[in-house]
């Protein structure tokens, strides 16, 4: 029998493989093993469009024009973005942005600086 890894979450020993995911028994969590160098241990790894990771307070700057919802403004590609702060969902940025007030955005429109 195969050598399951514990459970990143409650260090539960009696996981086991069903296809390509681990599942723990005792709290119900599910991972992929080859896909946990993605996930830290304070939550998710955001990466920008080229792939580079994403922390908090770093600056960005987008890679397309973006519409606003709401309005008939666009924000421009390589508009800079400063002090960002990582939040799980859809949008996964929360920021400010000159000119439009608070903003979310998908981490796939930006590139780090």
């Amino acid at each position: 029998m195969s050598e399951t890894p514990p459970c990143p979450k409650c260090k539960c020993e009696y996981t086991y493989l069903d296809r390509n995911m681990t599942i723990c028994p005792e709290c119900g969590f599910e991972w992929d093993p080859a896909n946990q160098a993605e996930k830290d241990d304070n939550g998710p790894v955001f990466k920008d469009a080229n792939g580079t990771v994403l922390n908090n307070g770093d600056t960005v700057s987008l890679i397309k024009d973006l519409p606003v919802k709401g309005s008939n403004s666009k924000i421009k590609a390589g508009t800079k973005v400063k002090n960002i702060r990582l939040v799980d969902g859809d949008h996964n940025i929360d920021c400010k942005i000159d000119g439009f007030g608070a903003m979310m955005l998908k981490s796939e429109f930006v590139k780090k600086m």
